[in-house]
């Protein structure tokens, strides 16, 4: 019999015979949302693990559902989905070949049936395939949350919090602290802060209701996930409980561990006075910004100079095959100011902002700017600036 292709990974020997012995669990289910069930759990199979189990989907049929569950310790998703179950079970599957199986068959009903050997036998019109499943008693099990204590917020708003901050996030693991967002909660308000070293990130939301005040560091990563897995408008709780979170969709759980340590403490990085404050179109500097990094990236150093003076902030940027100037009409307070700064860092706070404008607050060529919106406390970002050569 041919092997089912996974890429370039080896799997021969992972697809048996056609022939299942006696079931123990039988099930049938729409192949569309079978494959974009196996695609939300598979968020949370790492790729980096050495446990072969690790890289299974755990499936369990009941009460006319079929849940599928997978996990890296450190995430867990649980999806749900509509089936017709003629035999109760579990197993786990190869998370990545069943799913890219089942990728194929999203126009099927498909017909899966487990025999005593731990073989699923997968149905479809005329055809069928057969899989080597893993034992199921060494999926890890997966931790209940208590729900006692949680924090609700529309979903918009949670979106909103985490997407205007995910882009500072660390990616190196020097400082592991700092590839988790912190989240702190006090009272009907919801502060998120992410910190990479060269720039800051602070947005405030409001609560539809919380039931205590929370502190905790969540990573990243796992945060951006679950916000993609959201949809419509209404309201979401995310219940707090030892070290873990839940976040409950409806048809889909989120289980994720926390990150133990102590964040940064974000609050002595941020000056409270500026001696230079410009009020500026947020869509005319993000327009400038992407212009003048054009030949700043060809060296590679995605440098761009601001000339702040009276009420004019030019942006010029140069390389070895050229230059270029960019003069934007602003409104400043304080003195002229000469600084450098990184464009892409730049670039990644203001494509989050959606104000038309905004307030750029800074102190001397060596210092932070501060960009933070015209009214209210909704974001604040900060970037360190770059030495000019």
């Amino acid at each position: 019999m041919r092997a089912i292709s996974r890429g370039t990974d080896d799997i021969e020997g992972e697809v048996l015979s056609w022939y299942v012995k006696e079931s123990i669990m039988k099930f049938r289910c729409d192949g569309l949302e079978l494959s974009e069930a196996i695609s939300t759990v598979s968020k949370a199979i790492s790729s980096k693990t050495t446990s072969q189990i690790l890289e299974g989907i755990k499936m369990v049929c009941e009460n006319d559902l079929l849940i599928l569950t997978a996990t890296d310790l450190e995430m867990s998703i649980e999806k749900r989905i509509r089936a017709e179950v003629d035999s109760r079970g579990e197993t786990v599957v190869p998370g990545r070949l069943f799913g890219e199986y089942i990728k194929k068959l999203t126009n099927e009903q498909i017909e899966c049936e487990l025999n005593e050997k731990n073989q699923l036998k997968i149905s479809y019109t005329d055809s069928e395939g057969c899989l080597q499943c893993m034992e199921i008693s060494e999926f890890p099990a997966i931790k209940e949350v208590n729900k006692d204590n949680f924090f609700e917020i529309t979903k918009e708003d949670f979106k909103a919090l985490i997407n205007n901050v995910f882009y500072a996030v660390a990616q190196d693991d020097s400082r592991p602290i700092l590839k988790g967002i912190l989240l702190e909660t006090n009272q009907n308000t919801i502060k998120a802060v992410a910190v990479d070293g060269c720039r800051l990130s602070i947005s405030n939301k409001n609560l539809v209701m919380s039931t205590t005040d929370f502190k905790i560091i969540v990573p990243g990563r796992n945060l951006n996930e679950i916000v993609k897995m959201m949809n419509g408008d209404d309201n979401v709780k995310i219940y707090v409980h030892s070290n873990n979170i839940m976040v409950d969709l409806g048809d889909t759980i989120v289980i994720n561990r926390l990150i133990d340590g102590q964040f940064i403490n974000y609050r002595q990085i941020v000056p409270k006075d500026f001696s230079t404050i410009v009020t500026i179109n947020k869509e005319q500097l993000e327009d400038a910004i992407d212009r003048a990094s054009v030949l700043s990236r060809i060296d590679k150093n995605n440098l761009v100079k601001f000339d702040i003076k009276e009420k004019n902030l030019m942006l010029t940027s140069n390389s070895e095959i050229g230059n270029t100037r960019e003069n934007i009409t602003v409104g400043v307070k304080g003195n002229d100011l000469n600084i450098s700064f990184n464009s892409k860092y730049f670039s990644d706070c203001l494509r989050v902002i959606d104000n038309p404008y905004v307030k750029m607050n800074f102190n001397s060529q060596i210092q932070p700017c501060v960009i933070t919106p015209c009214e209210g406390n909704d974001f604040l970002f900060l970037i360190l600036p770059v030495k000019a050569r």
